[in-house]
């Protein structure tokens, strides 16, 4: 690697905006804010929350005067 070329890699302090948790990692930067972090996300909380689409089959039925 050349001399003077790279940025210097250190340990910077990760904040999160939505739950507030810190943690550290490496980059280049000294602080980084983010919106959600794997501790509120709900992919890796397994929280997830599914929008109800009920009601729609239902309406299409209503719609076109469907009597099955």
């Amino acid at each position: 690697m050349k001399k003077g070329i790279h940025p210097e890699y250190k340990e910077a302090t990760v904040t999160c905006a939505s739950c507030g948790t810190t943690f550290k990692t490496g980059s280049v930067k000294e602080e980084l804010k983010v919106e959600i972090c794997s501790e509120c996300h709900p992919f890796f909380t397994g929280k997830q929350k599914f929008t109800d689409h009920g009601g729609r089959i239902e309406r299409f039925n209503k719609k076109y005067q469907r009597n099955d």
